[in-house]
């Protein structure tokens, strides 16, 4: 469904392909971002945003959204739909960067 990892310079770039990341309206050094832009490949984007969904769902089964860790706590700052999005964006960079080296995806390990 995606083309090559070639065709993207950066991982930014196939997730911003997938309509993942905010609009920018940057102007005279200052960032500026807006809403999530949803312009691209729609089903991917759904599949990627309802893999997030299922984590978030289900965060106390998962240790990678265990309070203390990025994604739990994202959680308890910002409103559940932007996580799932910010989750999906997330993977979407790991996809592009296994699709682009050729690499098998192996868990982070957690820190003790």
């Amino acid at each position: 469904m995606a083309p090559p990892p070639e065709t993207f310079r950066k991982a930014r770039d196939f997730a911003a392909w997938l309509g993942l990341v905010p609009r920018q309206h940057s102007t005279g050094g200052k960032q500026r971002l807006g809403a999530t832009t949803r312009m691209g490949e729609r089903s991917l984007r759904r599949l990627l945003i309802i893999g997030a969904n299922s984590v978030v769902i289900k965060r106390n089964v998962h240790k990678e959204a265990q309070p203390g860790t990025w994604l739990g706590s994202l959680l308890l700052r910002k409103p559940p739909m932007l996580v799932r999005v910010a989750l999906a964006n997330k993977m979407a960079r790991i996809v592009w960067a296994l699709m682009a080296r050729g690499g098998i995806y192996q868990s982070p390990v957690a820190a003790a």
